[in-house]
């Protein structure tokens, strides 16, 4: 399957909503007392809960305007994933840029696309001297052990603002590993 990634145009964020959420959760993780515990639920997500879009739509275009990237994978004309990261420093020290956005449509996943997505954030980052990304999961159990699985792990103090926003996300961060002891 041959896929195209390039960056999107302000104009294209909107489309994002256009990937497919599809999901059938049966756990959901929840943070208690500093530990995360699965909770059995049962989600049919069929797509994008009611008014997310037109709620995070501006969110994501003010974004956009602080010069944040918007990476999409198109198969064909299909926007079928897509990540970006804020440029606006986050966390205790400032030191942390935020994942704002990473989806991967149903029929795609598990083709790496959410790594290459995560790796293009990564670099990002780096590249604006961050010291990591603060990523707040959706709480189900394959956001979260995606993350898990990538090396993030609990952030000790989430971000006020982000927490206040996502109060049932699970707030993580992953550090930058320096290189100069290899």
């Amino acid at each position: 399957m041959k896929y195209t990634i390039r960056q999107l145009t302000r104009n294209e964020i909107p489309q994002v909503w256009e990937i497919d959420r599809t999901e059938l959760i049966e756990k959901l993780y929840v943070l208690k007392e500093g530990t995360l515990l699965l909770s059995e639920q049962r989600f049919d997500m069929k797509g994008w809960p009611e008014g997310e879009a037109e709620h995070y739509t501006p969110v994501l275009l003010e974004s956009f305007d602080r010069g944040a990237p918007f990476w999409g994978v198109f198969k064909q004309d299909q926007l079928v994933a897509a990540a970006s990261v804020d440029p606006q420093k986050r966390g205790q020290n400032d030191t942390l840029l935020q994942l704002t956005f990473l989806h991967v449509s149903h029929q795609q996943r598990g083709q790496g696309l959410a790594r290459i997505l995560f790796d293009f954030c990564v670099e990002y980052a780096k590249k604006k001297e961050a010291g990591g990304l603060y990523i707040s999961s959706t709480p189900s159990e394959n956001s979260v052990n995606f993350y898990q699985y990538l090396g993030c792990r609990l952030i000790d103090i989430p971000d006020p603002e982000l927490y206040e926003r996502e109060p049932e996300d699970i707030h993580l961060v992953f550090h930058f590993i320096e290189s100069n002891n290899a």
